[in-house]
């Protein structure tokens, strides 16, 4: 069991960070809240669309970088391919979007998970570490991208060890004590 009595509630509009230590079990309990990984007690609603941006780029490396976010654009569905062209171009994608992804710098491919996220129509974002990799403009870019998804309605629910672009509505903080072997 990682945790024990964590319970929490968001409604529209507002955001919650999970701040502890490396190892503490902060993209564990995300996985957790994504549907990834099972919860054996208690219970986690979730709304039935969410966008989950972790270490895993979800991108095909073959392909060229618009190419590889357009995927998801169709998934998604209507309006989406409007909104991952404003994504690209909100997180300075631009210049390098006819480049294979595998390609892509530490920076870049957060990046483009960060737009892929952005360019969801998910209500709920799941922000696994979004800092990490990034420099001071991409920083302005995620804290102004979660500012206009929390104005919209949306809800977001990030997981750092350092400090992010934006006052958050709520922070847990997760110690090691917390952890159950």
């Amino acid at each position: 069991m990682l945790f024990s009595g964590l319970s929490f509630s968001l409604q529209p509009g507002e955001s919650l960070l999970l701040r502890g230590a490396n190892g503490v079990g902060k993209s564990s309990l995300l996985r957790m809240l994504a549907g990834l990984l099972p919860c054996s007690h208690g219970r986690i609603e979730r709304p039935a669309h969410l966008a989950l941006a972790d270490e895993n780029l979800a991108l095909d490396s073959d392909k060229r970088l618009k190419d590889a976010l357009g995927f998801w654009a169709q998934m998604e569905g209507k309006g989406t391919q409007q909104r991952l062209e404003s994504a690209i171009s909100h997180y300075a994608l631009t210049p390098i979007a006819d480049i294979p992804v595998r390609m892509l710098s530490t920076g870049q491919r957060k990046r483009a998970i960060l737009a892929r996220t952005l360019s969801s129509d998910a209500s709920l974002w799941l922000l696994d570490e979004p800092g990490n990799g990034l420099d001071i403009a991409s920083l302005e870019a995620l804290g102004a991208a979660m500012r206009a998804h929390l104005a919209q309605g949306g809800a977001i629910i990030a997981a750092s060890h350092f400090d992010l672009p934006h006052d958050f509505s709520l922070t847990i903080n997760l110690a090691a004590q917390e952890l159950h072997a």
